[in-house]
């Protein structure tokens, strides 16, 4: 069973501000590649497919293979959403390939064994995810004034990876577009489709950059994380 991984790169990234986060410089590459080296690297992974504006479809390939990825099957122009850009780069996975990983642009601290235990649950359950555990306390608020505490208890955050069966997930991507649905989270639209999907432990390690704090995060985490994965 194949493995490709979809990686959509289209966003403009406006929580961070300034040059779209993804093309950021982060140890001597962009977010953006030292995310698809994680997958170059990892044994179980066949195929790296970007999706990416469409001004950048064409340097961005021709960088992806200048630094040495063998596994980019293509780069594509993605959409006007991250589900747009996750179908067109979906339709562009090669036939022999069983198993589709999504995985956001931003997130270079994945683990490969979580990676390779998302795979073995993609592939004996049909559909799985990272998530960790909520730790913090729960409360609503309103109007500056807090509510009630809400249990925690079977409370996660989502990460990604996030894996289907090749068709699972080609079939969820049309019956959406078929009745206008849209969705931020390929989980939801695996679930809303009808399918079960199984939840993989993720690591604290795994985060999205998206504010200007997960970048100095990012920044502080990138010579640990590049020692250990060396």
């Amino acid at each position: 069973m194949g493995v490709a991984v979809i990686i959509p790169a289209a966003g403009e990234g406006k929580r961070l501000g300034g040059h779209r986060k993804q093309f950021r410089a982060l140890g001597g590459l962009s977010v953006l590649e030292q995310t698809v080296m994680v997958f170059e690297r990892h044994p179980e992974v066949d195929h790296v497919v970007v999706a990416t504006p469409a001004d950048a479809v064409a340097p961005l390939e021709q960088e992806l293979r200048r630094i040495g990825t063998t596994k980019l099957w293509c780069v594509v122009e993605g959409g006007a959403s991250r589900q747009e850009s996750v179908y067109r780069a979906l339709l562009s996975v090669p036939d022999h390939v069983d198993v589709v990983l999504v995985h956001d642009a931003v997130r270079p601290f994945v683990a490969p064994d979580c990676i390779t235990e998302l795979v073995r649950h993609v592939r004996t359950e049909g559909a799985a995810a990272l998530a960790v555990p909520v730790s913090d306390t729960l409360r609503r608020a309103a109007e500056d004034v807090f509510g009630e505490t809400i249990s925690r208890e079977g409370l996660f955050r989502m990460q990604t990876p996030q894996g289907f069966r090749r068709e699972w997930f080609r079939e969820a991507h049309e019956a959406a577009r078929a009745e206008g649905m849209e969705w931020t989270d390929d989980v939801a639209l695996v679930q809303w489709a009808g399918r079960r999907v199984c939840c993989v432990p993720g690591s604290a390690d795994n985060v999205k950059i998206t504010t200007p704090s997960d970048w100095e995060r990012a920044q502080r985490m990138w010579p640990i994380w590049e020692q250990a994965h060396a």
